[in-house]
């Protein structure tokens, strides 16, 4: 009667059996199966526990007590579970592969992938196994054999979504966009109810500078899911990339919901949205982003302060002196100090949609930051050795940055411009990796300072003692523009929203010069014209 799908009529007998023999285990476990069968998860664990202590011993009661338990989220118990099937049983194939769920589920990527190795020793042809095995590649950001796991899965069956899904995310992680936007539609095609596809697949399309569709890829991931915070943060760049800022600042809000952000402070104050008087109150600014971002959005602090605002930022400490200098500013913090009072808040960011900025209504009052005079002072003599006109250098961000691997550039890709004669050249990098190291050690006329920088003021100093810098997508091409200093800026093929999508010029940094590259990873044509444009500033110098 189970198996022919009377479910009632077999629950019955199954009652029947356990009045008379209560642990009896093989009536336990088809009871526990029916529950799953139903749905019915708080009783599917109560005949599973049973089973399994009727039978303790049993490597299947307790895997399908542990798979109970994750579908009820109780995935510390689960795991024990699988783990003790796995003592009883080391070569338990679906005890082997639920751990590995499990613990990829909770982030454990390198102990998940022992897991599904194991499985495929045992049994190379695991369709499954080697599935999850791709997905915990790509957790470890292996993408490459990630990528090659989940060819052979479509090789075995085609239409594997999962394996489909992480195929396109693999090719789109390795930088091969276009790859990856035909892989979405692939899965798509088979599962339009997709929502994750959907909103990856915008991100493909963003990278392909193809925004207005990302849009259209986004709104359809939401319209599957409305409370997809991913969807909404990323149609919200897409938006602000196409100038488009009155609905993606709305958007942008949603920054807050996204994945892996942790949970929003609770400030105790009102929240200020560009609505409430600001006369005779103290609001507090907070950063909540990167350095550029606080850099960028602290434009707005003058314009609080004439509002009658006093104004108080709590910003990361690399920032606490520099802003401190700041027109309007009160007082500033570092963050993790104690805050002073304060009627109000707004997180940097969000100042933008509270000002109701459009394009052609960013506030670009330059110079809005400037340098020490005293820390001036204690840069110039370690300036010296690098001769007139001097060029700051930066081609690298953080390494942590979603989107490091478009906006950074290798220290060999800049010979063209290093061996461009009539400047001296001055490195800002602070955070060297081990190939950048290795060639800045053979060109020995680079002034390396980055290592010496204790915070952006000294930064800041150190730009106001060259003469012109040059930078990829960082917080120092942030801090260069705002002070004013002569600044180029190195801006990969689909560029981050600020910088606009076309043009030499952004609204938002309106005297920097931009160098935009024409096709993905192409920074060879943006150095050749950089080069040519150092000989002309060199012989105006």
């Amino acid at each position: 009667m189970h198996r022919a799908g009377r479910l009632d009529e077999a629950e019955k007998i199954y009652a029947q059996i356990l009045r008379a023999a209560p642990d009896q285990f093989e009536t336990l476990q088809l009871l526990a199966e029916l529950h799953m069968a139903r749905g019915n998860l708080a009783e599917a664990l109560r005949a599973a526990t049973a089973a399994v202590a009727a039978r303790p011993k049993s490597a299947d009661a307790l895997v399908f007590l542990g798979h109970v338990q994750r579908l009820l989220r109780r995935d510390d118990d689960a795991l024990g579970n699988f783990e003790q099937a796995i003592a009883l049983e080391p070569n338990h194939i679906d005890g082997l592969g639920m751990r590995g769920d499990a613990l990829l589920a909770r982030g454990q990527a390198a102990e998940a992938l022992a897991s599904f190795n194991r499985i495929l020793a045992l049994a190379p042809q695991h369709v499954e196994a080697r599935a999850n095995r791709a997905a915990a590649l790509a957790a470890l950001q292996q993408f490459a054999p990630a990528l090659a796991d989940c060819d052979a899965v479509l090789a075995a069956a085609p239409g594997h979504l999962m394996a489909l899904y992480n195929r396109a995310n693999a090719l789109a992680n390795l930088g091969r966009d276009a790859d990856a936007l035909a892989g979405f539609d692939r899965l798509l095609r088979i599962a339009p109810q997709h929502f994750a596809a959907w909103n990856n697949r915008g991100n493909a399309l963003s990278a392909l500078k193809r925004h207005a569709e990302a849009v259209q890829s986004f709104a359809r991931a939401i319209a599957l899911k409305p409370d997809f915070a991913d969807a909404h943060f990323n149609q919200s760049l897409a938006l602000l990339a196409l100038g488009d800022y009155k609905r993606g600042f709305g958007e942008y809000e949603w920054r807050w919901r996204r994945t892996g952000m942790p949970p929003q402070r609770d400030y105790g104050r009102p929240l200020w949205s560009g609505d409430a008087p600001l006369a005779g109150k103290t609001i507090l600014l907070h950063s909540e982003q990167g350095l550029g971002d606080s850099i960028q959005f602290a434009r707005y602090v003058p314009m609080l302060a004439r509002a009658g605002a006093k104004v108080a930022l709590e910003v990361p400490v690399e920032l606490k002196s520099l802003l401190s200098r700041l027109e309007g500013v009160a007082e500033v913090v570092a963050r993790g100090e104690a805050l002073p009072p304060f009627d109000l808040h707004c997180p940097l960011g969000s100042l933008p949609l509270a000002f109701k900025t459009e394009p052609n209504s960013v506030p670009a009052n330059i110079p809005y930051l400037r340098a020490s005079d005293s820390r001036i002072e204690q840069w110039r003599p370690r300036l010296a050795p690098a001769k007139a006109p001097r060029v700051a250098l930066v081609w690298a961000g953080n390494p942590q940055h979603i989107n490091d691997r478009n906006r950074s550039i290798a220290f060999v890709s800049l010979k063209p411009l290093l061996e461009a004669g009539g400047v001296g050249f001055v490195s800002l990098q602070r955070e060297l990796r081990e190939p950048d190291a290795a060639a800045l050690k053979q060109m020995p006329a680079v002034l390396q300072l980055g290592d010496a920088l204790a915070d952006l003021d000294d930064t800041a100093a150190v730009l106001a003692l060259c003469d012109l810098v040059i930078s990829v997508d960082t917080s120092v091409a942030h801090l260069a523009a705002a002070m004013g200093r002569p600044t180029w800026v190195l801006v990969p093929f689909a560029p981050d929203w600020r910088w606009t999508l076309e043009g030499d010029k952004s609204p938002w940094y309106p005297a920097a010069r931009l160098f935009r590259q024409p096709q993905p990873g192409d920074w060879a044509s943006v150095i050749a014209p950089v080069r040519t444009e150092i000989a002309g500033f060199a012989g105006a110098g």
